[in-house]
């Protein structure tokens, strides 16, 4: 399969993104190539990205997807930058652009970056600077302009906020530069050929056509010291998905539901810090847990309080352990606050969970434990949580939904 990760470089009719065994997504964004579609032996070709209105790509998610055997191929747009970044782990880039950016004659997402509308189509509005230089390239060697004058409207048109850089500001800044020529040149050009100068377009196609052909890198099992950091950890774990009961569901919100709800959920965790001590693949040393303690100098303390296990949640051993006593309901449980919590991002734009006051989350934790203040660290170490601000900061994501319950609860009874 070819998952090719592409917006506003190629239009959704071109005939080529009909192939067969192809798989045509929106621009790239953080998390994409966690997606559990993309296997080893499939082929990324990354075209465009999303950097401003979301958070973009990064470069270890790429070298992620090599290293479990995913062959990338980048082009036109962000991901000629990227494949020139990652040349030397194995990443292939395709066309003139990835050249340009490779041989440092550019460099900066400001080459590449154009402006979209905002209704969710990924039409490009504007000109992006790599199709200008080129336009203005193509003039020169028709006799349009010398190289003075074709500078100079590259610096004014660079100039202009890549957003604002529509058809309209090319040719205010041609007017005012007096290059009506070049203008009416380019716009005679436009409509004999609509993709006249479109460099990234040509790239694009380019790359899309490599992976058709089998021109593909072989992947070369990059090791995972290369990407395997906290960061990464702490981004596989937020993008880890599974369907089940029809719901698609974040592996870790269904995990924080079970150390925040569930009251039998400390015995499990004894259980898994148990199964690490005996099992030094898994993550611990090998030696018993008491042996642990002790050479750790916790006698006196519980387990819990002692060890902090990085979790995995990619690893469906651990995944099964610590959800073994997960219920229908509480996935139905799990679906229904993530919807509340998404209702209120829409509701209310530039929300995130950080806006939810501790002290409201702090008493969600009191009232589900049934715990006092004093005892919330150790509640919250009992249950694979750390500590209690930890566990206030993970509870947060079920607070609309867990507020919604109890307004819905009084409706009933005042009924």
């Amino acid at each position: 399969m070819i998952h090719v990760y592409v917006g506003p470089t190629l239009s959704a009719s071109e005939p080529v993104l009909a192939a067969l065994g192809l798989r045509v997504l929106p621009p790239a964004r953080h998390g994409d190539l966690f997606d559990t579609a993309i296997v080893g032996g499939n082929t990324v070709v990354l075209i465009d990205g999303v950097y401003h209105q979301a958070p973009a790509l990064r470069h270890k998610e790429i070298l992620a997807a090599m290293g479990r055997g995913v062959a990338v191929i980048g082009a036109a747009s962000i991901g000629a930058l990227r494949a020139a970044e990652l040349a030397p782990y194995g990443m292939l880039g395709v066309g003139s652009i990835y050249c340009a950016y490779a041989s440092g004659r550019i460099d900066g997402d400001d080459e590449v970056a154009v402006g979209q509308a905002p209704d969710g189509e990924f039409g490009a509005l504007t000109w992006p600077v790599v199709n200008i230089r080129h336009v203005l390239g193509l003039a020169r060697s028709a006799g349009v302009l010398d190289e003075v004058r074709a500078a100079r409207l590259l610096e004014g048109l660079r100039a202009v906020y890549y957003p604002q850089r529509t058809w309209a500001a090319v040719r205010a800044v041609c007017r005012r530069q007096g290059e009506q020529a070049f203008a009416g040149w380019l716009s005679g050009q436009r409509e004999r050929d609509r993709h006249f100068g479109d460099l990234k377009r040509a790239d694009a196609l380019a790359a899309v056509r490599t992976a058709l052909n089998g021109g593909a890198p072989a992947a070369r099992g990059i090791e995972p010291p290369v990407w395997e950091t906290a960061y990464f950890r702490r981004w596989s774990n937020a993008f880890a998905r599974c369907r089940v009961d029809g719901l698609l569901l974040r592996t870790e919100d269904r995990l924080v539901y079970q150390q925040v709800f569930d009251p039998g959920f400390p015995a499990r965790w004894a259980a898994y810090l148990e199964h690490l001590s005996l099992h030094p693949g898994d993550g611990g040393p090998g030696v018993d847990l008491a042996e642990r303690l002790a050479r750790a100098g916790g006698l006196d303390l519980p387990a819990a309080r002692v060890f902090r296990p990085v979790l995995d949640l990619r690893d469906g051993q651990t995944v099964d352990m610590l959800l073994a006593g997960e219920t229908a309901h509480d996935r139905r449980a799990v679906a229904r606050y993530a919807d509340a919590l998404a209702w209120v991002r829409r509701s209310r734009p530039g929300f995130s969970t950080d806006a939810v006051r501790d002290e409201v989350s702090r008493d969600l934790l009191l009232q589900v434990w049934r715990c006092p203040e004093r005892g919330l660290d150790a509640q919250a170490s009992a249950r694979g949580l750390g500590c209690g601000a930890r566990a206030v900061h993970e509870a947060k994501r079920f607070v609309p939904g867990f507020l919604e319950d109890i307004e819905r609860a009084e409706t009933s009874r005042v009924g």
